[in-house]
């Protein structure tokens, strides 16, 4: 059963799946081990992040390509739940509705994209792809009338999902929204291990290796790239619409920034392109970081408080820097990313006991 919900794709690596087992558990009680609203919010970004991540990697890790239009997907549907819930109200048919819609126009554009861009060299498809994620950004923030302008749109969800309803004494909608969450990340994250270990998956892994080789054999390299693209593009929009059933908000800045383009690299980097327990990893210490290290800061630059220049230095005002240099370290000593380095750690002592038994 195992077997077949990971499509045949295990950690192998012992400690990767210690670490992935207990980011389940942590995600799955969170809302009754940690209290506070903040560790909620933290743990539902980190979910989001996971599935806009690993959709993410398919792309790069799986078909080498680098695209920077992932974030107007992301934006398309978050917008598409966002304007469905303001202008019918909040229900399940303006989720699915504006859930659909999305879906329909990011495929209709991430198809135009591949089959027109995908012909050009490496280069000029990331430039093309940056025009494109640029003019949609632009487009959201003027056409204020359906998007909200600079300002976004506020909306609410159904009542079920809403902090208001509760259901027991210790479980309101805010944690029915976040199951909801987790169980639509589990779902889409497993959905995406059976599309990288299929039959498909093999000929983008191929491509990405040696793309004329794939093509000698009779592959239509265009034809798979823009199928990748329509694929991660899809799972981009689903998870923007859960950050907008999250947030019950969405504006330019949350969703279409380049920041979160680049947030989006960042994590794929840590946690180790061309696995998808790597967004699971990634998005897992990055999001973390990003939350609690201002905190860490402000303990530690309280505890060497007799120090100036030390508590200086680890001001929570410079919370910027000390994330730059984890991350520059990060890449240093985990250059394959952090599931790449135990994969191989793991390869290492293999190589080492069965040389032991036969010397």
């Amino acid at each position: 059963m195992l077997t077949r919900l990971l499509s045949n794709d295990f950690p192998r690596s012992r400690v990767l799946a210690a670490i992935l087992v207990l980011l389940l558990l942590a995600l799955a009680v969170t809302p009754f081990a940690v209290p506070g609203i903040k560790a909620l919010d933290v743990a539902a970004k980190i979910l989001v992040f996971i599935v806009l991540v690993a959709s993410f990697d398919l792309l790069l890790g799986y078909t080498g390509i680098v695209s920077f239009a992932h974030t107007m997907f992301f934006g398309i549907g978050a917008y598409g739940v966002a304007i469905a819930s303001t202008r019918m109200g909040p229900g399940w048919g303006a989720i699915a509705l504006g859930t659909l819609a999305a879906l329909a126009l990011s495929f209709v554009l991430a198809l135009a994209i591949g089959l027109f861009s995908l012909r050009v060299r490496a280069i000029f498809f990331s430039m093309i792809t940056l025009a494109f994620a640029a003019a949609f950004q632009t487009l959201a923030s003027q056409l204020s009338e359906f998007t909200g302008g600079e300002d976004g749109l506020t909306f609410r969800m159904p009542d079920v999902l809403s902090p208001a309803f509760q259901l027991t004494q210790r479980i309101d909608g805010r944690i029915v929204c976040y199951y909801l969450l987790f169980v639509l990340c589990v779902l889409l994250l497993l959905a995406l291990l059976r599309i990288v270990n299929s039959p498909f998956g093999r000929v983008l892994q191929a491509i990405r290796e040696n793309e004329f080789r794939a093509e000698a054999i009779g592959y239509r390299v265009v034809v798979y790239r823009t199928v990748s693209s329509i694929l991660s593009a899809l799972f981009a929009t689903l998870a923007g619409a859960m950050l907008a059933i999250w947030l019950r908000y969405n504006g330019p800045d949350t969703t279409l920034s380049f920041e979160v383009m680049l947030d989006v690299l960042l994590i794929v980097v840590i946690g180790g392109m061309g696995t998808i327990y790597g967004a699971a990893i990634g998005a897992g210490l990055f999001v973390a970081a990003q939350s609690y290290l201002q905190d860490l800061l402000r303990l530690a630059s309280g505890a060497v408080s007799g120090l100036p220049w030390l508590a200086a230095l680890l001001s929570p005002d410079r919370w910027l820097l000390w994330l730059g240099l984890l991350f520059v370290l990060s890449v240093y000593h985990f250059p394959t990313g952090v599931v790449g380095r135990l994969r191989a750690m793991q390869s290492a002592r293999l190589l080492a006991a069965q040389r032991a038994k036969t010397t």
